[in-house]
């Protein structure tokens, strides 16, 4: 159940510039997706996977919300760059079961390296701005958990 807002207004205008902010800041994730031939759906499946633990196209079909004809498609890019595996289920052949490669768990480590490159706006804050937003945005976090 969500809580009623306590202050409507403020919690629009909040929201609006953290999204305008991540918005403004996404040249440079999608610059680190460009110079590897991937897209943001690519990213997408990429950080779905798993190297441990392989997953039917039909639950990350549910899971991105897509059909399942457009998950074997997003698969399919992936596996053609090395960077995703796909095997048949053990007790059901039909069913294939999707993982991350050793260089698809090497790339997304690599890509969240470059995402969290700390962004020069950021860098500028004073010491107790980098505080409360470490504060805000730990409670945020832990909320969606």
């Amino acid at each position: 159940m969500t809580p009623p807002d306590r202050n409507p207004e403020s919690a629009s205008a909040a929201w609006r510039l953290m999204f305008d902010f991540l918005m403004r800041s996404s040249p440079q994730r999608l610059e680190s997706l460009h110079s590897r031939g991937l897209t943001p759906n690519d990213s997408r499946v990429l950080f779905t996977l798993d190297r441990e633990g392989a997953r039917p196209i039909g639950a990350l079909a549910r899971q991105w919300g897509s059909d399942p004809s457009t998950a074997t498609w997003l698969v399919d890019r992936l596996e053609r760059a090395g960077l995703a595996e796909r095997s048949p289920a053990p007790d059901d052949r039909r069913v294939k079961l999707v993982q991350l490669t050793e260089k698809g768990a090497a790339t997304r480590k690599e890509l969240m390296e470059e995402y969290y490159r700390t962004p020069r706006e950021v860098a500028a804050l004073s010491a107790g701005d980098l505080e409360e937003l470490i504060r805000i945005f730990s409670k945020l976090n832990q909320s969606g958990e």
